[in-house]
């Protein structure tokens, strides 16, 4: 024992010279980066015995009892001796309600605010200068700060993996320290049922288990549920206890919980439970519910009515998103609903159920979020719309007069790989590095300033195929969810990526002090090298002829993309990579007879969205374009159930002269799939 307190004693006296030397806490380090920053002369110094703080202004016991508790020793003291003095001003209003002015000088800090929220995030400012109360100085300065856009949230998908509250309340955590005020929690999908609704109780005691731990063996396997006895069930959900809890801690960190109950699609899992609500009637048959029945509307009115109860945010989720439909085409039930309200095809079916669901949660005085499929049909006069697939349709919502949440799985869909795919963990696809993330702009360029007013803020998804453990998910957030809290709260033209940087790397290193798994942000590896220069080869600049066309959604450069020596990053939907959901088959012509010895092109396969590699390809020459000669063959070896995403040269050597080189890559059968390739090099 005496050894051990000789060696603590040793350890303090040998970061004390360290810790007098280390800097002062600057503003200009805060992530989101406030909007107006002025320097003042000087230092103030952290008391060693903690700060002495009063709250003038408010009988609210949160704000005290939550500084109290923090890692940075705060003690409730008179105003007159404090050295940081809070005053709650009451004089909000809708623009200035998150709002705070932070001064510190070299005796006092002293916080303004119209809400506790707005003192809330001054806190968290200074909380990040003093780097989780690692820094004992602070540069003296006036911080005057409010966000930019209203909402600013975080998606946390716990149907295909169930995630324990206390993973729930650690993001919290990290969300308030962002300044970031919803979270999006996705209850319900086909893979799993996520909360306690007394009247439907099987939604629990089935419908939130599967016999799979990982979610790419049930989605490959039968895609069934099992009893929560069942040996092998994996899941959960949370009780009502669990979500008070929930609510009343992230309200006490001035965050929404918004809950999202899928409607109609991605409904596999309650139709299991209760398959008198499908078309069929029958169980593991459809995923979407049936327009057509009374009973569908009575239970969603039944479930949503008990959610609105746990839940006090304005906004509920309906999801509306991927609907597939097809239960309804030979649905006598819904063809009748068609027949009776005039509704002209499938579409107009969906619009129907999510008018009468909005109209239904607008009598309960809330608001519904839905992702912008619900736009199909015609869209419900006050819904929101979460803008997934690019900022178009949420940009149509607002030209219409509702508000949008701009997600655009381009930039926000935090599920995506953030760094090269042989070095991070499995993922669905995709790549979306920080910088990218960072680079999103929500609003439109052509958005009127009446338009601009329909933007109601911005969110980052990290959807959970593919993130099992609690790590993997907190490792997906961070630090992309930065850049998010900075896309959302400050102006664009404050935003610098370098600088960015520069601040999220020292944010890492205080949340993996606390305990937080992130990104290595350090040491990043980049884009794939051979997208980051041009390719010279014998073939660049010639003319391509298509014998079957590209897809207009993946053109890249369009007709000169295969030989314009631009080779494709990490991710199919960079604009480099083009694709096609059939063969692909092209002739290069190289403008006269020359000698070819090489013929190559590079495919990618991402199975989580639908990108295989080809079967074979097949490579030709021919002089005059009309007789060709096969010239070699190559062969895919890359499993179609790998998850990894892989990338694969097929090639050959020749040792021929030829103007025409065809190059004919035979498709993956799965119906849907797609063929990816970046640039055919001939030498």
């Amino acid at each position: 024992m005496n050894r051990l307190i000789f060696l603590f004693a040793a350890f303090i006296y040998a970061i004390k010279p360290f810790a007098q030397n280390m800097p002062a806490g600057s503003p200009l380090d805060i992530i989101p980066l406030p909007q107006n920053v002025e320097a003042l002369d000087g230092h103030f110094t952290l008391p060693d015995g903690g700060i002495s703080f009063s709250i003038d202004g408010s009988d609210d016991d949160i704000l005290c009892n939550y500084i109290a508790s923090l890692p940075v020793k705060f003690l409730p003291a008179d105003m007159h001796e404090a050295d940081m003095h809070i005053e709650i001003t009451d004089s909000k209003t809708p623009a200035n309600e998150e709002s705070y002015t932070l001064t510190i000088d070299r005796n006092q800090i002293n916080i303004t605010a119209p809400t506790e929220t707005g003192a809330f995030y001054a806190i968290q400012s200074l909380l990040q200068m003093t780097r989780g109360g690692i820094l004992k100085q602070l540069e003296c300065c006036t911080i005057n700060d409010t966000p930019r856009l209203a909402y600013r949230g975080l998606h946390v998908d716990v149907s295909r993996h169930f995630r324990p509250k206390e993973f729930i309340l650690k993001q919290l955590d990290a969300m308030a320290l962002l300044k970031l005020n919803s979270m999006h929690l996705h209850l319900t999908d086909g893979a799993g049922w996520r909360l306690q609704i007394d009247q439907y109780p099987e939604l629990t005691s089935l419908a939130a288990w599967r016999p799979y731990k990982h979610w790419e063996d049930w989605w490959n396997g039968d895609r069934s549920y099992c009893n929560t006895d069942d040996p092998r069930a994996y899941g959960g959900f949370y009780t009502k206890d669990d979500i008070r809890e929930i609510v009343k801690y992230a309200a006490e960190r001035h965050i929404d919980i918004i809950p999202e109950i899928e409607m109609p699609g991605h409904s596999e899992e309650v139709l299991a439970a209760y398959p008198e609500l499908s078309c069929s009637g029958k169980p593991y048959t459809d995923s979407d519910f049936c327009i057509g029945k009374e009973e569908t509307f009575t239970f969603i009115e039944n479930v949503l009515s008990e959610v609105m109860e746990m839940f006090p945010s304005q906004y509920i989720h309906i999801g509306g998103d991927e609907a597939a439909k097809t239960g309804w085409k030979n649905c006598p039930m819904c063809r009748k609903r068609m027949e009776q309200e005039n509704l002209a095809n499938l579409d107009e079916l969906q619009s129907y159920m999510i008018h009468r669901i909005e109209k239904f949660v607008t009598s309960k005085g809330r608001t519904v979020i839905g992702f912008d499929e619900i736009m199909q049909g015609g869209l419900a006069p006050k819904a929101v719309v979460m803008s997934w697939r690019g900022i178009e349709p949420g940009y149509k919502a607002m030209q219409q007069g509702n508000h949008a949440i701009m997600t655009p799985n381009s930039h926000c869909y935090l599920d995506y790989t953030q760094d090269a795919p042989f070095k991070e963990p499995v993922s669905i696809g995709g790549y979306i590095p920080l910088e990218k993330t960072y680079s999103f702009e929500p609003l439109p360029d052509e958005a009127t300033p009446d338009e601009a007013k329909f933007l109601l803020g911005v969110q980052g998804n990290l959807w959970a195929e593919y993130i099992t453990d609690d790590s993997h998910a907190e490792y997906m957030y961070y630090p992309r969810a930065f850049a998010i809290a900075e896309i959302g709260w400050t102006m664009p033209e404050k935003k610098n990526y370098a600088d960015f940087r520069r601040r999220s790397l020292s944010l890492i290193e205080q949340l993996r002090s606390a305990g937080y798994a992130t990104f290595d942000l350090a040491n990043e590896y980049g884009d794939r090298k051979e997208s980051q220069q041009p390719l010279s080869h014998m073939g660049r600049g010639c003319k391509v002829i298509y014998n079957t066309p590209y897809s207009k959604q993946y053109p890249a450069a369009g007709d000169s993309a295969l030989t314009d020596g631009v080779c494709g990053g990490w991710t199919y939907g960079d604009n480099k990579w083009q694709g096609t959901m059939r063969d692909f088959d092209v002739t290069i012509d190289l403008g006269g007879v020359k000698p070819v010895r090489y013929v190559g092109a590079t495919f990618l396969q991402s199975v989580g969205a639908w990108v295989y590699m080809p079967r074979r390809v097949d490579i030709y020459l021919s002089d005059d374009g009309e007789k060709f000669t096969l010239a070699g063959q190559a062969w895919c070896d890359v499993p179609d159930t790998s998850a990894e995403i892989r990338y694969k040269v097929y090639s050959t050597l020749c040792h021929s002269q030829a103007r025409y080189v065809r190059i004919h890559a035979i498709k993956y059968p799965k119906p849907g799939s797609w063929l990816f390739t970046d640039e055919i090099v001939i030498n």
